[in-house]
């Protein structure tokens, strides 16, 4: 037979009748269970109060480890102080000098980041020296048009589109000026060529910040003697500059007319798939099709009509040096005998 009185209630009011001293701890397991005690209960905590003991997570555990060793407080880093080598370091009378006790950087500590394969290290190190003896200290012909030529390359973020969409204006750009691709992506219908037009923009812009091309009709503007010389003589350059037109053909067979060696123009133009997004196509019957949306980024190479020019002049002397083919040609006949070998 149970009964309706729950048995909290129940315990509770016999409880109350008797001496509380002798039976709670006996019945506080029934009346309190979240808050059941064992034998062990506190124990931890009674001997790392007792050895003095502290845990390392708690905020008091540095402020007790620096009260007992003083030295701990002077290690500590100090903000806005400058470096012994520092050219500010004698211009300010009241700058913060560096203390015995201050923080020293570890060479044997920062060499895990800064050199973690000392071996790999070594070994491309003799790699290169031996390659320099080698070589004799001349340089290849890639290593000089590396140092002699711009070139700056610019790969796109991923737009909403696919490749099928983007690769056509790739190949519409390509080997055009970078003015006229703009003018191109300017004027054409297709969405996706507002989002290259933006790119050839910010590509140019990097280009002419990071690598200096494009700025070789810059005229400076200035005041004074030595500036006003170096204006003249820059002056006189562009229009030396201006009235050069070579005409010079493309590697595609197309003839075009140069004024400006630093003019850049797109050498190479790609595109790249990128990632799918996941849409949803509600049809009729409660019926939902799965689409994959693409994404699409471009990449263009930039260089300069020096480079152009360049190569048009090798393709020449190539097609000059060729030899000329004859059906018949004038060489000496050979293995012939005086009678007839049958």
């Amino acid at each position: 037979m149970s009964l309706s009185t729950p048995r909290k209630r129940l315990l509770q009011s016999a409880t109350s009748l008797l001496p509380q001293s002798h039976f709670f701890p006996l019945l506080s397991p029934c009346l309190y269970p979240a808050q059941h005690r064992t034998l062990f209960d506190n124990w931890f905590k009674r001997r790392t109060k007792k050895r003095g003991i502290l845990d390392p997570l708690s905020p008091d555990f540095m402020k007790k480890k620096t009260q007992d060793d003083p030295s701990q407080k002077s290690t500590k880093p100090e903000t806005g102080d400058l470096a012994p080598s520092s050219i500010f370091e004698d211009a300010d009378p009241s700058a913060k000098k560096a203390k015995d006790g201050a923080l020293k950087h570890d060479p044997k500590v920062m060499a895990a980041a800064l050199d973690p394969t000392p071996h790999a290290r070594k070994r491309w190190q003799r790699k290169m020296v031996i390659r320099d003896i080698r070589g004799r200290g001349r340089l290849s012909k890639t290593e000089k048009l590396l140092r002699t030529e711009r070139s700056h390359v610019a790969k796109s973020p991923l737009y909403k589109t696919s490749v099928k969409k983007l690769g056509p204006l790739a190949r519409q750009i390509a080997g055009k000026p970078l003015a006229d691709a703009m003018v191109q992506m300017r004027f054409s219908k297709k969405k996706a060529a507002k989002d290259v037009l933006r790119h050839l923009e910010y590509a140019r812009d990097q280009a002419v910040v990071t690598r200096g091309m494009g700025l070789g009709k810059v005229v400076a503007k200035g005041d004074g003697e030595g500036v006003g010389e170096g204006k003249g003589k820059t002056e006189g350059q562009g229009e030396k500059a201006e009235e050069e037109r070579l005409v010079v053909e493309d590697k595609m067979g197309k003839r075009r007319v140069v004024t400006d060696r630093s003019a850049m123009y797109v050498d190479q133009a790609w595109v790249g798939r990128g990632t799918y997004d996941i849409g949803y196509d509600f049809r009729a019957r409660g019926q939902v099709h799965q689409l994959r949306l693409p994404y699409t980024s471009i990449s263009i190479v930039l260089k300069e009509e020096a480079t152009r020019i360049r190569l048009a002049e090798e393709r020449e002397q190539k097609r000059l040096k060729k030899k000329v083919w004859v059906p018949l040609p004038d060489r000496p006949i050979t293995a012939q005998r005086q009678f007839p070998l049958w």
